[in-house]
């Protein structure tokens, strides 16, 4: 019997918003041949208040299955949490949500954002651009997404690490007029 690959799961969140054109991308037959040439064995798709079902890859009625092509494919709607997927995956793609994104980029986790273009005032595009800009993460549209995963490059992304929010604290105190307490 050959040795079993490791697993190497793509994790792919809306978080609690209703993205149906980013579940679209990814339950695609080419899609899903995309992340086996890149080595990936499984693509779990949590998909919030989607109006979508993922029904391309998955049978009907069935939340999971393994195609042809080796790669296991399942979904879900909700999690009480999605630490533990966003820790078991190898590469998460994700709505651009800044909640989503510092959660995952702390966990040091390579990251492909796609921005709801539907959003008022595209802010999550802004926060994307800015984030691909100082190499933290990919930065995507649903019509590209299968080609950045294809050159995705993990060992080019540069590390993120959380700001002290105690500068923007004391210039806001300064700029009100306000003396800094003593510690």
């Amino acid at each position: 019997m050959p040795p079993q690959r490791a697993q190497r799961t793509v994790f792919v969140t809306v978080g609690t918003t209703k993205f149906d054109a980013l579940i679209r991308a990814v339950d695609r037959q080419p899609f899903a041949d995309a992340l086996v040439a890149a080595g990936y064995t499984r693509l779990v798709m949590q998909i919030g208040r989607a109006e979508y079902i993922p029904r391309r890859l998955l049978p009907p009625n069935s939340r999971s299955t393994r195609l042809h092509n080796g790669l296991a494919v399942e979904y879900f709607d909700f999690a009480p949490s999605l630490a533990d997927h966003l820790r078991g995956a190898a590469l998460v793609i994700s709505h651009a949500g800044s909640g989503s994104i510092f959660e995952t980029l702390r966990l040091r986790c390579p990251l492909v954002v796609v921005p709801n273009p539907l959003l008022m005032d595209n802010h999550q595009a802004e926060l994307a651009d800015k984030l691909e800009r100082d190499g933290h993460l990919y930065a995507a549209t649903v019509e590209n997404l299968a080609e950045v995963v294809a050159r995705l490059d993990p060992s080019r992304l540069v590390p993120y690490d959380k700001g002290d929010p105690a500068g923007i604290v004391r210039r806001i105190d300064a700029a009100m007029g306000l003396r800094p307490k003593p510690l």
